[in-house]
Order: C-alpha cells, then structure tokens, then sequence
C-alpha cells in the first residue's frame, strides 16, 4: 500500500544527521517560491491568513529560497514538519529498515513541492494547498498542480506492485490529486471522538490518529488493506457497523 499525509505548518528545524533525497518536484517548488516571492508582505499575510510577523517570516524565506539545492539549507521532509500528524507517526523513532520502507510506501503531499518521500530535502517554507497564489497555471495551487500528483502517485504505487492508496491526509491536501486522473482504490481511515453517544471527527485528534496509521501501516510492513482494521493506537477500535469499505471508522471514548 502508498499511504499519502499532509505536511504541517510548525516546522522541527533540528539538524538531522540522515542522508536525503531530492524532490521529484524540484522544479516546480523553486517556480512557486519565485512567485511568492513577488508578493508584497500585505499580499502574503492575505494570502494565508497570517499574522505580520508570520508573514515577515515567510517573506523572508521565500527571498532566501536557494534555486540550487547545494545552496540551500535543507531537512528531511517527514522530520521536518512537527504538526499533530507528525506527532502520531513519530518518524525520528522509525529504525532505519523502517525508515527505507518508508521512503517507498508514504508520501506527503505540499502545496510547494507537490509530493514528497521522508527523508527529500526540503527548505523551510509555508504554503498551504489551499493558497490562491496565482500562476501561469491558474488562480490557485489546485489550479498548478493539476493531475501532476495523480500522475506521480499512479507511478510510485507501480513502482512498489500496489493498487491501494491509503488517504491519511486532509480535504484540503488530498483535494489536489485529480480523482479522474488516479488509477487507485482510495481508502480513507475515519477517526472519532466518543463523547455522551454522539461520534464526531475532532481536528485536533483525527490528525494525530492519521500520522499513527501512517506508522502502523510503516512498522507492520501492510500490504492487505483487511489488516487496517486492526489499528488500536491511542485506544481507537475499528467499528464496522459505522464503517463502508473504503471508509473504515475508528472511535474512541472522547479524550477531553
């Protein structure tokens, strides 16, 4: 199985001592940082809904964006990003087996570097799925992305021998692979909070429960889309009477 999360806005920048890999879309993030980068501070804040000195900030990264990668300042992506996601897949714990199946079998999807392997090098930046940054391409990233992650996902899941696609990441990242354009059986694990017998997804903890599938998937090496049912981290059990097949649900006593 390709299990497919979504980056976090909260960066880990430790220094790391792992070899990296260079994006399959390279390319494409030094054109995007280059369009930003001609954004004004008050246009950037708008862009993304930032505060000034969060926009200063990015500003200031894509000015200091390295177009070569042996100018540039780089982390692995997967240890990199330090959200609530990253928090439930703990990839700095990943032996190193683990880590090299993973560097085939997940992928995270970024909003300026399209689709990335743990350990690609990436720079520090911000720049959600969901920007309108305007482009050659269009209005928005969806709009510049296209079917490309389509395109790159079909490949990679060849690569390995698999048609599943294990969906760990959000609406608005998963939003920019291109439905028609994927040739693979989409699965989306559902994480719920049990509170006075009313289910319900809360953000908080349902991207922390999709980093931990991505782990279970990694560590347990899945291969048959059945095994996922079994997930029983952070004390979800899978309920079948709430679940479809490609739409397994998971819940819990509410943890609040």
């Amino acid at each position: 199985m390709l299990v497919v999360i979504s980056p976090a806005k909260r960066l880990d920048w430790a220094e790391r001592d792992i070899a990296v890999t260079e994006p399959a879309f390279q390319d494409d993030a030094v054109r995007l940082a280059r369009s930003a980068r001609n954004l004004t501070l008050a246009e950037l804040k708008k862009l993304m809904d930032l505060s000034d000195d969060l926009a200063r900030l990015n500003r200031d990264r894509f000015r200091d964006f390295a177009e070569a990668p042996e100018g540039a300042v780089t982390r692995p992506a997967a240890l990199a990003f330090a959200g609530e996601t990253y928090l439930g897949l703990e990839a700095g714990s990943l032996d190193s087996d683990e880590m090299d199946w993973a560097q085939d079998h997940l992928r995270i999807l970024s909003g300026l570097y399209g689709l990335l392997r743990p350990l690609d090098a990436i720079q520090a930046y911000r720049l959600e799925m969901g920007s309108k940054l305007k482009t050659r391409r269009g209005k928005s990233l969806y709009d510049y992305w296209g079917d490309q992650l389509s395109g790159a996902l079909n490949a990679q899941a060849a690569e390995i021998g698999t048609d599943v696609l294990v969906n760990c990441a959000s609406q608005e990242y998963f939003g920019a692979v291109a439905p028609k354009a994927l040739k693979l059986r989409v699965i989306t694990p559902v994480f719920m909070e049990d509170k006075g017998g009313a289910p319900k997804v809360v953000s908080f903890f349902a991207k922390r429960a999709r980093g931990a599938m991505a782990r279970y998937v990694i560590q347990r090496r899945l291969t048959d889309p059945a095994s996922l049912t079994e997930f029983d981290a952070g004390g979800y059990a899978y309920r079948p009477e709430m679940s479809k097949p490609d739409r397994p649900v998971f819940l819990r006593p509410y943890q609040g």
